[in-house]
């Protein structure tokens, strides 16, 4: 189907000689991948009251035609929604809702709301994917209570399909299916009047396997390269990040350097990583808020909250569409709600509560974890006084092109500040994310190569 192989965030590791826990699979729990389950572990059967349907295995890649410039054609442009929430009828819905969804009712209650639409389980990954999954199921193991992993095969994904602890749930996530990807988006923090000055990154993620002059044997800790460049607005353009990502970063910590095209050098950043604050973010998130969340989970306790069923942001195409203005969604206090697209699925909860001994700027977050992407949809952060702080949500879109979802807007609203940070929509730019294009060497990522992309 595509001449590159997609790297599937997962390499053979040991983080710590001891703590490693086995994840113990009976064949007969691994036989139901595929049957009962989804081949990658979600329920197939809908809900009881038909709310939720059945999964039947996500959109063919002719769901809809492709358009210039790697953008799609929604498949549901013609469907209104069913009902909306607003804040006057969200009590009804409350069971449904997730705590950070209330605030913003609660915040906003003359603006915000949530248009619900038809229940879409739209993804679904390529055969191989599913081969690999059923392959490994069980092999994969815990080390920390989550810090770490081992006994993951080079390139696999969803490694604990089956989970049975929290720890394992936040691996599915970060192990998740993707592809190479180059792509030019805008980040936006708006003030409390709606004002916003936009910033435009460019990126480039190169994975090991997909790359031509890389034996991905020779660095076995790899995860991926990542290259941001900000170019615009003009005080803070030709500044570049460059990361390469392990999988164990407890022993070999993430790397990453700046180059500061102001001073026109290239130093080490070790502040990409946690709580740092995120590129030119104006202190709106941190570097781990960046793709719903990332990085060393070693800061946190995880546990499993159990599995519900939530309104999550999903087949955001509105998102997506060629020459949506940023202006028309981005709005004071939260984005525009026309172009939200909201359904009811399963999901996977998580809480994460920080460790005796370290520190994060969120004491506790909870994630809420599609059943069907293994992809964080919402996500709570609480501040250390236990106050509900900031709330996520990833705007899900499913390429059907390339068989795999992404995110086709990140939010992160402030409850306390009335502000919030959006990022990743490209709706006006001269091509939506490339996928599967010239795969990147090395060479695009490494310290030396900062200066130049950086005086382009």
């Amino acid at each position: 189907m595509h001449k590159t192989k997609a790297r599937l965030y997962g390499v053979a590791l040991s983080m710590l000689a001891t703590g490693a826990s086995a994840q113990s699979l009976s064949q007969s729990e691994i036989d139901q991948l595929g049957t009962n389950l989804t081949p990658i572990g979600a329920e197939k059967t809908g809900n009881a009251d038909g709310t939720i349907p059945e999964w039947t295995g996500g959109l063919p890649q002719d769901a809809g035609q492709p358009l210039t410039n790697h953008f799609l054609e929604n498949p549901f442009q013609d469907e209104q929604p069913e009902f909306v929430i607003t804040a006057s009828n969200y009590q009804q819905y409350k069971d449904q809702l997730t705590p950070g969804q209330v605030a913003l009712f609660e915040r906003y209650p003359d603006s915000f709301r949530m248009p619900i639409y038809p229940s879409r389980r739209t993804v679904g990954y390529p055969q191989a994917v599913y081969d690999q999954v059923k392959e490994t199921a069980g092999q994969a193991r815990l080390l920390n209570g989550g810090d770490g992993v081992e006994n993951v095969r080079p390139g696999s994904s969803f490694i604990f399909p089956l989970p049975k602890s929290g720890g394992e749930v936040i691996w599915n996530h970060m192990t998740r299916y993707r592809l190479n990807a180059h792509r030019w988006y805008m980040q936006v923090m708006p003030q409390t009047n709606g004002s916003y000055t936009l910033i435009k990154l460019e990126e480039n993620i190169g994975y090991p396997e997909q790359m031509p002059d890389i034996d991905p044997t020779t660095m076995p800790n790899t995860l991926l390269f990542f290259k941001q460049q900000i170019n615009a607005p003009a005080r803070l353009a030709g500044n570049v990040l460059l990361v390469h990502d392990t999988l164990d970063q407890l022993k070999e910590p993430r790397m990453a350097w700046v180059y500061n095209a102001g001073q026109r050098r290239v130093r080490r950043a070790p502040q990409v990583s946690y709580d740092g604050p995120g590129s030119a973010s104006d202190g709106m998130r941190t570097v781990d808020n960046f793709s719903m969340y990332n990085g060393a989970p070693d800061r946190y306790n995880w546990t499993l909250v159990g599995k519900k069923e939530v309104y999550l942001p999903y087949n955001s195409a509105k998102l997506t569409t060629p020459g949506l203005k940023y202006a028309d969604v981005i709005k004071a206090g939260h984005i525009n709600p026309e172009h939200a697209r909201f359904e009811l699925h399963r999901v996977w909860e998580v809480q994460g509560n920080v460790k005796d001994g370290q520190r994060h700027i969120y004491s506790q977050r909870n994630f809420f974890i599609d059943e069907d992407s293994w992809m964080i949809g919402l996500a709570d952060h609480y501040d250390g006084r236990g106050a509900l702080w900031r709330v996520a949500e990833g705007h899900l879109s499913f390429n059907y092109q390339y068989q795999i979802p992404g995110y086709a807007l990140e939010t992160l609203y402030d409850i306390i500040a009335g502000r919030y940070i959006a990022l990743g929509m490209y709706t006006e730019e001269a091509s939506a994310p490339q996928l599967d294009g010239t795969p990147p060497t090395y060479n695009q990522f490494t310290p030396a190569a900062l200066r130049a992309a950086g005086v382009r």
